[in-house]
């Protein structure tokens, strides 16, 4: 029996409607260039209202783990899907700005909610040896989805910017049916800490604390609280970079299409680009570079990522775009997956949620700040001063992180935290490439 059809039915039922989901997932990165183009507001106050949208959704996450333990999972995703796609209607609705601001707001404050319950269901569902397979599922049909919501994006975005809005919506509602008439029968409720085996506390070893592809793995000691993890903080800390230049990629692209003549639904082609060349190259990245140190891959990915930005700046047409947003693929697949997979080791496991929760709000942080940095600099300077800055902010975070990985591993040992020898590769190969 195959890993895929060992898994739960929930579990196929969530990744299905998550691929769904995707399928309008490209909306967000239109949301500055509707704000200027479709409801009169300046560069710098669509810049704004998209940073207010990127800080509402630090307290969505965060509220998405409370109600989950207090509502069930199902209702917390269907809740979060549902909103989201009622705030993503009144946008493309809004009769003026004001409406328009307060929309994008509502977006923000529902956009993280299911995040939560959905990773926990899955989890929670899955027997730890066929959760690699579950997860590597879930990326392979995130995906797909973004494939097709590329060209959704483009030949939708060519009509009408409100529309590309419309279609997302409507995604998730399907997403949200999907998700409620699966998850029916499954429990929807989060197992209590005092209801779990003492098993657990002996197997966490053998749950969060594989090798460390760089050397001996982390098994975290108890922390009372993920704030106080220095290790945790210190990689929260170099996550916010990595999620401000990939945010920045996703706010600035219909941008700076504009700024240079090209119609900005072609950022749906792009896009569309940048996820066929992961899913054709996934198979290659899994055989040369699964193996690769954490360091090592930190260091070639934002290289790779210094690289596709630095082709942005001197690309000025559709074609010559193609190879910076290969390359820029390729290094972001690379950072994204090493970053959970280091995270991961850090969390103890009745903590796991906790640390993964507080390492996401990185990602609030950077959308947030993405829309400020992304419209100033190239109402400043043009949008070859922003693909420049952030090449080389890439470049000092593939000297920069490789650091962080050894300092996390010094603090670790200077806790005097015991180290296992078991191989990771099983837990994280979903995940690292």
């Amino acid at each position: 029996m195959s890993a895929t059809s060992a898994l739960p039915r929930q579990v196929k039922a969530l990744i299905v409607a998550r691929a769904v989901n995707q399928l309008g997932g490209f909306s967000l990165a239109f949301l500055t260039v509707l704000l200027n183009r479709s409801f009169g507001a300046s560069l710098a106050m669509a810049g704004v209202v998209s940073a207010l949208f990127g800080l509402a959704t630090i307290p969505s996450r965060l509220a998405g783990g409370r109600l989950a333990d207090r509502w069930g999972r199902r209702r917390t995703i269907v809740a979060g899907l549902v909103g989201l796609a009622l705030a993503q209607l009144g946008l493309a609705a809004a009769p003026g700005l004001i409406a328009a601001m307060v929309c994008a707001l509502l977006m923000g404050l529902a956009f993280e909610l299911f995040e939560p319950p959905s990773q926990a269901t899955i989890a929670d569902a899955v027997p730890p040896a066929g959760r690699a397979s579950a997860f590597e599922l879930l990326t392979t049909a995130v995906a797909a989805g973004s494939l097709a919501a590329g060209l959704i994006a483009d030949v939708v975005g060519r009509w009408s910017l409100r529309w590309l809005f419309v279609v997302d919506a409507g995604t998730g509602l399907a997403c949200a049916v999907i998700v409620w008439l699966a998850l029916a029968l499954a429990p929807d409720a989060v197992p209590r800490r005092d209801d779990q085996s003492s098993a657990d506390s002996t197997s966490a070893a053998s749950q969060v604390g594989h090798a460390n592809l760089a050397g001996p793995a982390i098994v975290p000691a108890p922390a009372a609280s993920p704030w106080r993890d220095r290790a945790l903080l210190l990689v929260t800390a170099s996550g916010t970079v990595f999620a401000l230049v990939s945010m920045l990629m996703l706010t600035a692209l219909p941008l700076s299409l504009g700024a240079v003549g090209l119609n900005p639904a072609n950022a749906g082609l792009i896009m569309a680009a940048s996820t066929a060349t992961l899913v054709l190259a996934r198979p290659v990245l899994r055989t040369r570079l699964a193996k690769l140190p954490h360091a090592a891959t930190f260091a070639v990915g934002y290289l790779l990522m210094a690289a596709g930005f630095g082709g942005y700046a001197l690309a000025h047409t559709l074609p010559t775009l193609l190879l910076p947003t290969a390359l820029y693929s390729l290094g972001n697949l690379l950072v994204m997956g090493r970053s959970f997979a280091v995270v991961s080791e850090l969390a103890p496991t009745e903590a796991s949620a906790r640390y993964l929760a507080v390492y996401g709000s990185s990602w609030g942080v950077a959308t947030l700040l993405a829309p400020l940095v992304a419209t100033w600099l190239i109402g400043v300077s043009g949008p070859a001063s922003l693909w420049t800055v952030s090449a080389l902010a890439c470049a000092v975070m593939a000297v920069a992180q490789p650091w962080v990985v050894r300092r996390v591993q010094g603090l670790r040992d200077d806790l005097g935290v015991i180290h296992s020898t078991k191989p990771m590769a099983d837990r994280y190969d979903a995940v690292s490439i």
